[in-house]
């Protein structure tokens, strides 16, 4: 695994830290954020390793649906996951009225961490 593959994992665990520990202080809104983030970053790490970047997120996430979810490289539920916590952090930051739930966030964190976890032990067995 490439170091920066490794960089942007690592940054994905601290996110889904950040986002657990903002939902515990009662934060929905800032944790869904974060848990997007954490998705966001796995994303790009999985790229990272086939040489694909883009510098807007509306690339990095079309790129991931293209390169793993459509050829079946992962589960397009990720994917699918990834697209709905784009879309829940734009309404989490941009919204003025807190519009995300308790549960939202705590479903986004699960899968955040779910993602994270099956994209380390996919690269581990590659290594």
């Amino acid at each position: 695994m490439r170091r920066e593959t490794q960089q942007l994992l690592d940054k994905a665990q601290r996110a889904v830290v950040a986002a657990e520990t903002l939902l515990d202080h009662g934060d929905a809104d800032f944790a869904a954020g974060r848990a997007y983030y954490a998705m966001f970053y796995v994303a790009e790490a999985l790229l990272h390793e086939k040489d694909l970047r883009s510098r807007k997120h509306s690339g990095v996430i079309a790129l991931f649906g293209e390169t793993f979810a459509k050829t079946g490289a992962m589960d397009a539920k990720f994917h699918r996951w990834l697209l709905d916590a784009f879309d829940k952090r734009i309404l989490a930051d941009y919204g003025v009225e807190a519009v995300l739930t308790r549960e939202d966030s705590a479903q986004m964190i699960a899968q955040a961490r779910e993602f994270l976890d099956t994209v380390r032990r996919l690269l581990e067995r590659k290594a």
